[in-house]
């Protein structure tokens, strides 16, 4: 049953492991079915939102680096390093935003504020801290003696740590080499670094082991030789090509692998802790599905990734694919040196994040393939290519524009991302992952960008003195995943079972029915013959007629079509527009299309006739004219008065000529606040109200229907949970989105408040001048009141938030930014499939207009014409369904009915239950799984009481003659069976006589 696919999706994971199976011991190349695999998985249950927690004791923590948050350049007795002579040079870093602080000179002041930041850490809650060693603080010059200062900071630092019970990761290199390395040596392009490296190790080792279990030799040995030593994108802007690019990478091995075997062999007994390498890495992604691209893509993790981890984790000895690509470029280890190298990691330290990817990725690394962001996919890749290692996210995160402040919303759907595919990594993939690292603690240097960024957790202030931490959103967010471990299922957001009250309207959309006024070929009166022995064709009796009759409704094929596929589906109710465009094309009475207003006559009895309800709507705007009359449209459309009248004109001769018919009116169809003035609003709302006091005075009597108005309501929510600011832009939106109209009608018969309030406040401003009109007020008493049910047409939720973050996506007239949480699924337009968006939409409708009678009439999602999206549309009107359910049984939403958008792809292409191919419907998935649903009347359990629900009685005339008519059907049947037996017997008879005579 319907009720049952929760569930099924919900033991979905287990049943993947065993069918796909968790990656089992590893080899180089065996990463390359990462991408055939995760083809593989099911759509879209593979791309839900995991709700789940983390292993226990997982870790986690945030981290920063030296040289991007110390600051204190000349304090203390360090030394220079080559981001300090990088970042003084006469041209700005590219990418930074001057004018602004100079590099890291004082950057976040970390080196005067060291109480400051750990009091961050134990406001979130971490178990760990990722920082790094200042080189240069430490060994001024690079080389013995050491600074005392620089050592005393360290201390102080870790024993605060030990205080607060947080475990310290420590860094041993970030990047920051001393210059004087680099001036007597060459840096990294020399093969005497590796010694010093070891050196400065064991002064770190010496001093600091007792209180460290978690070391790292160095960050993105990638970055360092790629970019400082061969592109000289970065300090210490070396360019020397890729040959020294692969040199500097070769002594940056050599070093890491130095270090740990000094560890191992000398302060691992005593000190007990653990060594790695931060690796950093992108994800790429094939342009298509070929054994082709899918080993370009191999290549290009190799080339990032696996220049360094295949050393370490494999062989001592670089990747295959980068030994046959460059030949004589790449330096060559001695056997010796590979069995040196080879097994250097205590376990897998990954760097993933707005570091590298789509920034110091080399282009020509991609192999002309597509650069991804999925964490999830990666983790996996390393658990196969590396024997399955025990993996710890040392850095991860995306980043803020560096004018967002406290709001960071942005950043706060990233990190849920990235957290979100780490616990499914785990949970479903089987990797082995144990601790994770959100980049970073504070704001910062961000490297080649400068400050025109932001990635920390705490904002910081550059400009003023004492550079105070000022939690952000973010802070709160990844507190609260620490308390709880991850993300724990939610009684929110487990399905439901029940049902739906009887008599509730089960329907489907179409915006305008298929009009075909071509008659069917047995109402031709002509008379003509067979040709069977020539041309085996029928032939025209010229002059010869046969009696003419009257016209029926099922005469037109069209509409015996539509009907019978709207009956394949059970739906109660049929929801239509009419055009008013074509039926009054004047836009008034002096001509009418009697033929098209026969042919909805027609459609609506048939519907009627197979117990269907008629849902019409007298006006949808459409792109062309907005669906009005040439004549009015070229007048001001609803900006000129006289539109008005005409509507009212135009809504009597609809329910003079269908009201017989039609019993369930739409005055108008989801009017696009988007492309509404204020004044054509106006106009519409008097419209809408004088025709339904119309209905209500002339109409309502002897027809008994009902009418409202049908308006657009996608869900608002603010992007970030705990910012009053962000909620106060989601209610500004809801109201000019929704309220604007419904307000008046729903409410107290004007316009919000909030609107009126928020003009008056933007009309100060020379660049606008709105003026919202008032109504008189006899105009209120008319439209406030003019409803029979509140009628709503969802599709989707959108977020919103009041830092301005991204240009493309900011309304300046509400003040207002867009944000997407890439977590959610979406179509293949980009709509956020977002189920929960209809219960709180539902519940806000409830308290804002009281206990209205409500109708979602419309609601659907589009898909890429293929069964893999119909699948998505299965998952949307289930899980859409049942958050309706939930607001009728747990809410006590007055909620009536529920339509799908929509019947078919030939009149709402993407969108259909239908598809249309070749002049075929045929029915998709979903249509199937949503007439389940009606015929269910809901998702029903075990426990579901049975619902007794009276007889309907049947909607057309003729049902409702026959139907009151039983008994008196009965005897004439009786009646008339028994004439013909007698007849029968007599004639039987006869013949018996006649025979015996003869």
């Amino acid at each position: 049953p319907a009720g049952s696919m929760a569930l099924a999706a919900s033991l979905l994971p287990p049943l993947l492991l065993l069918l796909l199976g968790r990656p089992g011991l590893g080899a180089p190349g065996q990463g390359a079915g990462t991408w055939s695999r995760f083809a593989r998985l099911p759509y879209p249950q593979d791309q839900l939102f995991l709700h789940d927690t983390f292993p226990d004791g997982f870790l986690w923590g945030a981290g920063s680096a030296a040289y991007q948050t110390e600051g204190g350049w000349r304090q203390g007795g360090k030394g220079a390093s080559v981001w300090d002579t990088f970042a003084h040079r006469p041209a700005t870093p590219p990418g930074a935003a001057p004018p602004g602080p100079v590099g890291g000179d004082v950057a976040s002041d970390s080196y005067n504020n060291l109480f400051r930041d750990v009091e961050g850490l134990r406001r979130l809650g971490v178990s760990h801290y990722r920082f790094s060693l200042s080189w240069a603080r430490l060994l001024p010059n690079g080389t013995a003696p050491p600074n005392p200062a620089g050592l005393a900071h360290y201390g102080r630092l870790l024993a605060r740590l030990r205080e607060l019970g947080v475990e310290p990761v420590v860094t041993l290199y970030h990047w920051d080499l001393p210059q004087a390395l680099q001036d007597a040596f060459g840096g990294w392009a020399s093969p005497v670094l590796p010694r010093l490296f070891r050196d400065y190790a064991e002064l770190c080792f010496r001093h600091f082991g007792g209180q460290v279990r978690y070391w790292l030799t160095m960050d993105n040995p990638y970055v360092v030789a790629w970019h400082g030593y061969g592109t000289g994108r970065l300090p210490p802007g070396v360019r020397g090509g890729p040959r020294l690019g692969y040199l500097a990478a070769h002594h940056l091995l050599q070093a890491h692998a130095k270090v740990w075997h000094l560890y191992n062999d000398h302060f691992r007994p005593a000190q007990r802790g653990k060594v790695s390498i931060a690796l950093s890495s992108h994800w790429i992604k094939p342009q298509h599905m070929t054994e082709k691209n899918i080993k370009e893509c191999q290549k290009s993790l190799d080339f990032v990734l696996g220049w360094f981890a295949k050393p370490i984790f494999i062989d001592g000895d670089y990747p295959e694919s980068m030994r046959s690509n460059l030949s004589s470029l790449l330096p060559e280890f001695s056997e010796a040196e590979k069995k040196y190298i080879k097994g250097t990691a205590d376990f897998f330290a990954l760097s993933f994040g707005a570091t590298l990817s789509f920034q110091l990725l080399d282009s020509h690394m991609k192999f002309q393939q597509l650069e991804s962001i999925s964490l999830r996919q990666l983790l996996y890749w390393i658990n196969s290519e590396y024997n399955n290692p025990q993996i710890f996210i040392v850095e991860n995160s995306w980043f803020v524009s560096g004018t967002t402040k406290k709001d960071d919303a942005k950043y706060i759907y990233y990190l849920k991302k990235f957290i979100m595919e780490t616990l499914k990594a785990i949970r479903y993939d089987g990797v082995n992952v144990f601790g994770y690292t959100v980049w970073s603690l504070l704001d910062g240097f961000e490297w080649h960008r400068g400050y025109s960024i932001r990635r920390g957790l705490f904002y910081v202030d550059f400009q003023s003195y004492d550079k105070k931490l000022i939690p952000k959103s973010s802070v709160l967010f990844y507190q609260k995943l620490i308390e709880k471990n991850g993300f724990p299922p939610l009684p929110e957001n487990q399905p439901i079972e029940g049902l739906f009250p009887c008599g509730f309207a089960w329907g489907i959309v179409d915006n305008y029915i298929q009009v075909d006024t071509t008659p069917a070929q047995f109402v031709d009166p002509s008379v003509y013959v067979w040709d069977v022995h020539h041309s085996k064709k029928l032939i025209k009796v010229d002059g010869v007629y046969a009696s003419k009759r009257k016209h029926h409704c099922v005469d037109f094929a069209a509409i015996r079509l539509q009907i019978s596929l709207l009956q394949e589906m059970h739906v109660t109710h049929f929801h239509f527009s009419l055009k008013w465009s074509l039926i009054l094309p004047l836009g008034n009475l002096s001509l009418i299309n009697h033929t098209l207003v026969h042919y909805y006559q027609c459609f609506a009895s048939e519907l009627l006739r197979v117990n269907i309800t008629p849902v019409v709507a007298l006006w949808q705007p459409m792109i062309e004219n907005q669906e009005l009359p040439v004549s009015l449209a070229k007048y001001g459309a609803w900006e000129n008065t006289e539109t008005v009248q005409a509507f009212v004109e135009y809504a009597r001769f609809c329910f003079t000529s269908l009201g017989d018919h039609v019993k369930f009116w739409i005055t108008m169809n989801e009017p696009s606040v988007k492309n509404l003035t204020y004044t054509a609003g106006h106009n519409l709302l008097k419209a809408h109200a004088k025709v339904w006091h119309l209905y209500d005075k002339e109409f309502r009597r002897s027809q008994k229907g009902k009418i409202s108005i049908a308006l657009q309501a996608d869900w608002v929510e603010p992007a970030c949970p705990f910012s009053r600011n962000d909620q106060e832009v989601a209610d500004r939106i809801l109201e000019f989105d929704i309220g604007w109209l419904a307000e008046p009608i729903f409410g107290n018969g004007d316009y919000p408040e909030v609107m009126r309030a928020w003009l008056h406040r933007i009309n100060g401003v020379d660049l606008y001048n709105f003026h919202l009109p008032y109504f008189s007020e006899d105009e209120k008493k008319l439209i406030q009141g003019s409803f029979d049910f509140f009628a709503l047409s969802h599709y989707t939720t959108t977020l919103v938030g009041s830092e301005k973050e991204d240009a493309v996506k900011y309304d300046h007239f509400l003040e207002v930014q867009m944000i997407n949480d890439i977590t959610w699924l979406h179509s293949p337009s980009r709509a956020a499939v977002v189920p929960w968006g209809l219960r709180k939409l539902l519940t806000w409708v409830k308290s804002k207009y009281g206990d209205v009678p409500v109708y979602v009439m419309a609601n659907g999602i589009d898909d890429g014409q293929n069964m893999v999206h119909d699948k998505l549309r299965v998952y949307y009107i289930q899980n859409y369904i049942n958050e309706a359910l939930k607001a009728y049984t747990l809410d006590d939403v007055n909620l009536q009915g529920y339509f799908v958008y929509s019947f078919n792809d030939k009149t709402a292409p993407k969108y259909g239950l239908y598809s249309y191919v070749a002049n075929q419907y045929e029915p998709k998935p979903s249509l199937n799984h949503y007439r389940e649903i009606i015929d269910n009347n809901g998702f029903p359990g075990p426990e579901t009481p049975e619902l007794l629900c009276p007889e309907e009685v049947a909607l057309c005339p003729e049902c409702h003659f026959f139907r009151k008519r039983k008994s008196l059907l009965a005897f004439i049947s009786f009646i008339f069976v028994a004439f013909i037996v007698t007849i029968l017997f007599i004639t039987y008879y006869s013949k018996r006589v006649e025979r015996r005579y003869k």
